[in-house]
């Protein structure tokens, strides 16, 4: 008996010695830091970001269908039912809320890069305006940070102005990323939803348009500043039969956030990808970024690169039901000129040198 308590009493003081071995070891362990644990909500933000717009709206839809040959059934068809009744929406106002601009998140994406928004002149809340975002880039940072979230202070820059963002109108066609798209207060880039903000919702709005779109995307590489904006009026006829005002608004930074295997024009590819941005309304590019692990490795996350978006001068515009291509011409003219300037005055500012040139196809 007592051979069996002796050897108890060394097994529990064995146990107490292991013990507090370990608790040793474990505080001897260095504890991230307010800097590391910033680090790392900061890059979740950002990953949480890329993967809902590239793979919210595919993974839904193939759930979705994958739930119609269970007995779930019921859910993809009410959801479809929903779909077609509300499918109007988007281009009548959405459903824009504003609690999730001014979600925790949106301040840890924008800490990533991080992203500033710079006032060069005040927005009358008596006028309604179309804001050109330049450049376009892959994934269009500046202008989702800057004009769909509150992180980068929009709403304190420029008091009693709502801001709204447009994108591809497939965007609108997929089941569930319809919804987050319209929560935010972005909507489709077409005349009758643009039309809708600028004539139905009073006034005040401040519509931001990605001009040079998908075919501006191929050419995004670091170091060149190429704009698709010559044959781009569209939105100056919008403008102008609207009355709304023309705002440009230069991103800079944006370019540097991916590398891209840029195809020569004329090449084989290149082709491919212009026939792919007609059928489908983007063009697929062939990018990089940095990895999720670390910095050095390649994957598909952006680089932590500083974006300033800079919003010039309102470009006042007479409202013309049905303006002449002469008046458009004109408008569209003075809104070039007041991009470069805005560019050239920027430049040196924020990452650029003085040699550095806008071009404009």
């Amino acid at each position: 008996m007592k051979t069996i308590i002796a050897a108890c009493s060394q097994n529990l003081s064995g146990s107490r010695a292991s013990i507090q071995t370990a608790l040793r070891t474990l505080l001897a362990v260095p504890w991230p830091s307010q800097r590391d644990v910033g680090s790392a909500l900061q890059l979740l933000a950002v990953l949480q970001w890329v993967l809902s717009f590239l793979l919210l709206g595919t993974v839904s839809l193939l759930l979705l269908i994958y739930l119609l040959f269970t007995s779930l059934w019921l859910i993809p068809v009410l959801y479809l039912a929903w779909i077609i009744f509300d499918w109007d929406t988007p281009e009548k106002g959405g459903r824009r809320l504003p609690c999730l601009r001014r979600w925790t998140v949106w301040k840890h994406f924008r800490d990533y890069f991080p992203v500033k928004l710079v006032k060069t002149h005040d927005l009358s809340p008596s006028h309604n305006y179309i804001i050109g975002s330049h450049p376009h880039g892959i994934l269009c940072v500046g202008a989702f940070c800057n004009f769909i979230t509150g992180s980068t202070g929009f709403e304190e820059l420029f008091p009693d102005i709502r801001s709204y963002l447009t994108t591809l109108a497939g965007n609108f066609r997929l089941p569930v990323f319809r919804e987050y798209l319209m929560s935010g207060g972005l909507f489709p880039v077409t005349r009758r939803a643009i039309g809708y903000l600028l004539s139905q919702k009073g006034t005040g709005n401040a519509v931001a348009i990605v001009i040079g779109g998908a075919a501006e995307s191929l050419s995004c590489r670091p170091g060149v500043t190429t704009l698709i904006l010559k044959n781009r009026k569209g939105f100056v006829r919008m403008a102008l039969r609207h009355g709304a005002f023309l705002v440009p608004s230069f991103s800079f930074g944006e370019n540097d956030l991916f590398r891209q295997v840029v195809f020569e024009e004329g090449s084989w590819m290149r082709s491919i990808q212009r026939r792919f941005q007609k059928m489908i309304g983007f063009a697929p590019c062939l990018f990089y970024g940095r990895g999720l692990t670390s910095c050095r490795s390649r994957g598909f996350l952006p680089y932590a690169r500083p974006i300033t978006t800079v919003v010039g001068e309102p470009l006042a515009v007479p409202k013309v039901e049905n303006p002449s291509r002469e008046l458009v011409d004109h408008y569209h003219e003075l809104y070039i000129r007041a991009l470069l300037k805005l560019f050239n005055e920027n430049k040196t500012k924020y990452g650029l040198s003085e040699s550095d040139e806008l071009h404009i196809l």
